[in-house]
């Protein structure tokens, strides 16, 4: 199992984006659309200030289904920045996949594959071990099995239609108790034992 990256390196925080620290907007394309969830911002900055790179990994397959192109991708992207930067945020890294396997073939990038979090490993000397792993789909939670670190899964987003929560994968309402449960260090004692997991509010 891949370990960290970076021995004595610095955690990182790999987060999803759509449906995690901003709105979920299916194929979102127009930078106009971009909104942060409430508490998104203060919450990352919260683990940057904890001593966490934010590291946001993201699939963007509409970009092989030909719904948008990589410069409307760049667009939003440029826009979810300056709205964290208004909110005293910075995220160390941005990477995507614009695949999909119906369209391009399979990759190594696409969540739940490791590829782009190994390659962010590398270009920021990462503790990948130390490492949480955020977002609204098991997909963006799996990389942690593998590369060592803890998964959160947010009931925002699509985070509801996730009801069978794996062994070791905490779950929080939202960006804000996700990034209070790290800095707590009670990710553990948020993990869901394999049975059916309610949505937040239901718990």
């Amino acid at each position: 199992m891949p370990r960290s990256e970076a021995p004595g390196g610095r955690p990182a925080a790999f987060l999803d984006r759509d449906g995690t620290i901003i709105v979920e907007k299916t194929y979102l394309a127009d930078p106009a659309g971009v909104e942060l969830i409430p508490g998104a911002a203060p919450a990352l900055r919260a683990l940057a200030d904890g001593g966490y790179a934010l590291v946001l990994v993201t699939n963007q397959s509409g970009i092989a289904r030909g719904l948008f192109g990589p410069r409307d991708y760049e667009a939003t992207q440029r826009r979810l920045d300056e709205l964290l930067a208004a909110a005293g945020v910075r995220l160390d890294g941005a990477y995507h996949c614009p695949h999909h396997p119906d369209f391009t073939g399979p990759c190594a990038c696409r969540k739940p594959g490791t590829a782009l979090h190994l390659r962010a490993a590398r270009e920021l000397g990462l503790d990948l071990a130390g490492s949480v792993f955020i977002g609204d789909r098991l997909d963006d939670v799996a990389p942690a099995e593998r590369l060592g670190g803890c998964g959160i899964l947010v009931r925002t987003g699509y985070g509801d239609t996730e009801a069978r929560v794996p062994p070791g994968v905490a779950v929080a309402a939202d960006l804000s108790e996700a990034a209070d449960l790290v800095l707590a260090g009670k990710v553990a004692e948020k993990s869901r034992s394999g049975r059916l997991a309610p949505p937040a509010g239901e718990a």
